[in-house]
């Protein structure tokens, strides 16, 4: 197969430099993003995050040393940043949640919140009638966040909700997950506030509208989270969202059992 030949170094392309995708400055901001960099804390995330979110540090950098790598403006194995002065994903406690702080040679690119569900340790199998289960956390973030517009991110986190309640991989036709894509659909074509769909709107029955529910468990509570950052252009779960909710709910569930 063949090949396109890259641009050499010094040709009419302009490399991506870290000040032209992150709020940096310094010299930091006219270096090139390259490869090695992009890889560094691709590492990084995976071992402080488990994963390499989507929209995240890592993923900016790597699009950028692919683009960089292919116009020939920099080599496979250059490491400006990473092989000097580091890269840093850090976790760190803030007002119950986890604050997430990402950076590059000392300057922080990236920094979001979630909620903490690192303590909970729910087993699967907890039944107990007493706990919270995934409908009546939904129903908790209908009340908390009544009034929120529904969004990619809330229709991506009660989708995750769903299938951990039902544990089918697929949509439930007419269903709250289903219901929530329709409505963060129509919410971002709808400009007046007033006429777009709420979280109160399509949560507030839940647990009447899910075909089976569960206990919530610190992985569920874990993969909601995650499906709403991952969504979210800002990295973070809504206050008193469906994330939210799901934390609080694990965390409830952890303590009725102790």
């Amino acid at each position: 197969m063949s090949q396109e030949q890259p641009q050499r170094p010094g040709a009419s392309q302009e490399p991506i430099k870290y000040g032209g995708v992150f709020n940096v400055t310094g010299e930091l901001a006219s270096k090139p993003i390259g490869p090695k960099d992009a890889a560094a804390m691709q590492s990084a995330e995976n071992k402080i995050l488990g994963e390499t979110p989507k929209g995240g540090a890592a993923a900016v950098m790597q699009s950028a040393a692919i683009a960089n790598e292919r116009a020939g403006v920099v080599s496979h194995n250059q490491a400006d940043v990473a092989g000097d002065q580091g890269v840093a994903v850090i976790k760190s406690d803030a007002d119950g949640d986890v604050m997430i702080t990402e950076a590059v040679a000392g300057q922080i690119v990236g920094q979001y919140r979630q909620p903490d569900v690192s303590a909970v340790t729910t087993p699967a199998m907890l039944v107990d009638p007493g706990s919270i289960t995934i409908g009546g956390a939904l129903e908790a973030a209908a009340i908390s966040a009544a009034d929120k517009p529904i969004d990619r991110s809330d229709a991506a986190a009660i989708q995750a909700a769903e299938m951990r309640a039902t544990g089918s991989s697929e949509i439930t036709p007419g269903g709250i997950a289903s219901e929530a894509q329709s409505a963060a659909t129509r919410n971002a074509r709808t400009q007046r506030f007033e006429d777009q769909a709420t979280l109160s709107d399509v949560l507030s029955d839940a647990t009447a509208m899910l075909p089976k529910d569960k206990a919530v468990t610190r992985e569920d509570a874990e993969r909601v989270v995650a499906a709403e950052v991952r969504n979210n252009p800002g990295m973070s779960t809504t206050p008193g969202g469906v994330g939210a909710a799901m934390a609080a709910a694990a965390k409830r569930n952890q303590n009725s059992t102790i």
